[in-house]
This record gives C-alpha cells, structure tokens and sequence, in this order.
C-alpha cells in the first residue's frame, strides 16, 4: 500500500469536511454534482489498471477455496446483510439499500494490503480479484431487484441498474484493457495510479458532499444508523470466515486469505453505481461513503487479530 492508501479513512474524513465546507457556497453546490461521476471513474479506470488479470489462471488450481470464498460471499453475505439490515434499519430504506450495496460487493483493491499484513497468501488473493469482480457486477442488481423489488416506492429501476454498470464500470474497464494493451508499461500511467488513485476518490466525495450539503444535515444521524449494523456484519463475517478455514482445513495462509476476502468491502464501485443508477436518492450514496470509514480501521484490527494468532 502506498502511503496514500495508508490515509484513505484521514483522506476520505478531510474530503467530507471539505465538501461540507464548500457546499455552504451556492454557486459550488449547484454545480459539484457534475464532478462526482468523471472523478469516480477515473478512480475505477485507475482501479483496472492495476488489476492482474493475468493472475486469474492462479486461483484454478485451488479449487476448494475458490469455491467457499464465492460461497460466502455471494451467497451467505448477501443474506446476512439483508437480515442485519431488516432488523436495524427497516424504517430507513433508502440507508438500508447503501447498506446492502455496500456488503454484498467484495473488495477488489484493499483487501490485498491487509491479507499481507497478515501474513496470508496474496497471490491467491489477487488471483480471484478479476472473478470476483465480475461476479459483483453481475449480481449486484439481481440483488438489489430480489431483496427491494420495487416495494418500496424508492422507484429503483433494475435496467436503469444495470445501464449504470455499463457506462460506469464498463467505460473505465475498456479504456484500463485498451491502455494495457497499446500503452508501454515503462509510460509511468500505472504508477501515477497507483500513487494518486485515492485522491480520485477523495474529490469524487468532496464533491458529492458540496452537492449534497443539505440533504446530509437533514439526515445527521446516518452515520449512527450505520454504525450497529455494519459492527454486527464485520463480527459475523470475521467469525465465519475463520470457521470456514477450520472447517475445510485451509492451511494458515490460505485461512488468512479468506478471512480478508471475505470481510472487505467494495465501497468505491458501488459508490459509483448508486450515484448514477438512484441520482434522486442521495442518501444511498451517503451510507456507501460513510462505510469505508468505518470498514478500514477494523480491517486494521482484524489484521493484526489473524497474525497474532498465527
């Protein structure tokens, strides 16, 4: 992790104070929303760019983990995020739908530095990081259709979802292939990425929150609605994840893998996605922001958890 990356939860705090700040200003808040999306996509482009593609091949030869790691987390962590989100925030839909949006998607990027620090085996990691990913994208609006469906009067569009996937996600995603393929790799495109991607990130927020003032000071209390639920996620999940490494006799390394692959999230992506697929719900995009801050410090402590138990 670069040391910018060391700072996202400081970066992405300073980014909320600063958009809060500037959104007091009329002539910023009106136009900071059309920032939000080009700032979130030149983060996912950076996000594909460092991806290893290459590494996908590696996972295969461990078939038993691949399988319980997509096990969990696209057919156990999606029910479980319903259920905790049922119980504590039914009387907040629009939070409830962030919630979700937030724990049903892996993490595709930060995972990796904490299953280091752990001492697991990264290469496995990073191996199953293109799959996952792919999987994400798919699934996220059946999801959101299966568990939400229109009951709600939020008006969630399912092909409005899934056209979101496509121009977020999919642009980025061509272009980061396109600059793999005709771009030199000494061309320096990579590490700039990598060294500067989080701040992306940190204006794709300043900017939602300029926007997005009012409505976040109409709805002060999100961050303590979130707060229980996503604990309760982040416990159950560390648990099972280390039972399932008992259970199917992975050895220290690969248990730490899939504790970490397991637990982290991936907040960004489905920032992206809930801004432009519920751009007059704004609330949902608040609880994907407000989630990494609260994810990255426990992933911090589930780290050094794991390796003091080595």
């Amino acid at each position: 992790m670069n040391s910018l990356e060391k700072y996202q939860p400081l970066i992405l705090l300073i980014a909320i104070l600063m958009g809060m700040l500037l959104g007091g200003i009329n002539t910023i808040q009106q136009h900071a929303g059309t920032f939000i999306v080009p700032f979130l996509m030149l983060m996912l482009y950076g996000l594909f760019l460092l991806m290893p593609l290459k590494r996908v091949f590696t996972s295969f030869r461990k078939v038993k983990f691949v399988l319980v790691s997509l096990g969990i987390n696209f057919l156990w962590t999606p029910f479980l995020a319903y259920a905790i989100g049922m119980v504590f925030l039914s009387d907040h839909p629009l939070i409830w739908i962030g919630f979700v949006m937030l724990t049903v998607t892996p993490c595709t990027d930060w995972y990796l530095v904490f299953t280091g620090l752990a001492k697991g085996d990264t290469v496995l990691s990073a191996s199953l990081l293109p799959i996952n990913l792919v999987l994400q994208l798919i699934l996220l609006p059946a999801y959101l259709y299966l568990f939400f469906g229109f009951e709600q009067g939020i008006g969630l569009s399912f092909s409005g979802i899934i056209q979101s996937v496509l121009i977020v996600v999919g642009i980025p995603f061509v272009l980061a292939l396109l600059t793999k393929r005709f771009l030199p790799q000494q061309s320096g495109v990579e590490g700039f990425f990598d060294t500067f991607n989080v701040i992306f990130l940190g204006l794709a927020v300043t900017a939602m929150f300029a926007a997005e003032r009012d409505t976040l000071l109409e709805n002060s209390d999100v961050v303590l609605l979130l707060l229980p639920p996503l604990l309760l996620f982040f416990v159950i999940t560390f648990v099972v994840g280390n039972a399932a490494g008992r259970l199917f006799r992975f050895n220290q390394k690969e248990s730490v893998s899939l504790v970490m692959m397991t637990l982290a999230r991936n907040s960004p992506l489905a920032l992206a996605i809930a801004i432009t697929a519920f751009p007059e719900h704004p609330l949902i995009a608040l609880s994907l922001v407000i989630g990494p801050i609260i994810e990255l410090p426990i992933l911090g402590l589930a780290s050094r958890i794991l390796l003091a138990h080595k």
